[in-house]
């Protein structure tokens, strides 16, 4: 909120004029634009996937189940560059660098875990013999889950896209190895900006964004004790 060009604490005055530079310029609306776009995208791919993963995984106890809940795990675990550098070689050679695809199918395997975790604690406490109630009325497996068991969990399923939409909008390492031209995404245009000069639009970004996701916690929160 300074209204210097320069960061400085305390600001010698207060100003507005860098949010007014961030929503006046379309360089970086076209960012803001991909990012959201791509978080709407990764959160249309990975909830389903991984509603689906997390019935399976609560539904079995087989070795091969507990090995793939893993595996789908790791994106948590693996230092995030390593990821990055991984998907950029496999990018590198099927040609998704710097397209729309990449970015969404890199962000839906990062969003994953959040989804799954998320849906796997609201299935623990679901009372499964609802769903095999209705099933044994002549229900198949498929629509026993959509009109009784999904009902009762939707704020799980709902906080988990949250959480994957936040990680897709946040995510920086590896939108500075995939990303570019029309495709940048606005963290990679702010670290970009950044190894050129300390703009003050930069910070304005940061607490928009800091906010935006600080606001949507709460909503996955609030849903969650509405549930409970």
């Amino acid at each position: 909120f300074s209204g210097t060009r320069f960061l400085t604490f305390p600001p010698p005055s207060f100003s507005l004029r860098w949010y007014e530079e961030y929503f006046g310029n379309p360089a970086w609306m076209q960012a803001t634009r991909m990012s959201a776009l791509i978080g709407i995208l990764t959160v249309i791919v990975a909830t389903p996937l991984g509603v689906a993963a997390a019935y399976a995984i609560s539904h079995s106890q087989t070795r091969l189940m507990r090995s793939l809940h893993m595996v789908l795990m790791l994106p948590l675990i693996v230092p995030i560059i390593i990821i990055a550098i991984g998907i950029f070689f496999v990018y590198a050679k099927i040609g998704l660098i710097q397209t729309l695809t990449g970015l969404v199918l890199a962000n839906v395997m990062l969003g994953l875990p959040y989804v799954i975790t998320s849906v796997v604690a609201g299935l623990q406490s679901f009372d499964k013999t609802q769903e095999m109630v209705a099933r044994s009325l002549g229900m198949n497996r498929l629509r026993a889950f959509l009109t009784v068991t999904l009902p009762q969990i939707k704020a799980s399923v709902f906080a988990g896209g949250i959480f994957a939409f936040i990680s897709a909008i946040d995510e920086t390492i590896i939108a500075l190895f995939v990303s570019g031209g029309q495709y940048q995404t606005l963290t990679k245009r702010m670290f970009t900006a950044l190894r050129d000069e300390i703009d003050p639009t930069i910070a304005s970004i940061s607490t928009l964004l800091t906010a935006a996701s600080f606001i949507l916690v709460l909503l996955a929160m609030s849903g969650q004790k509405k549930t409970a």
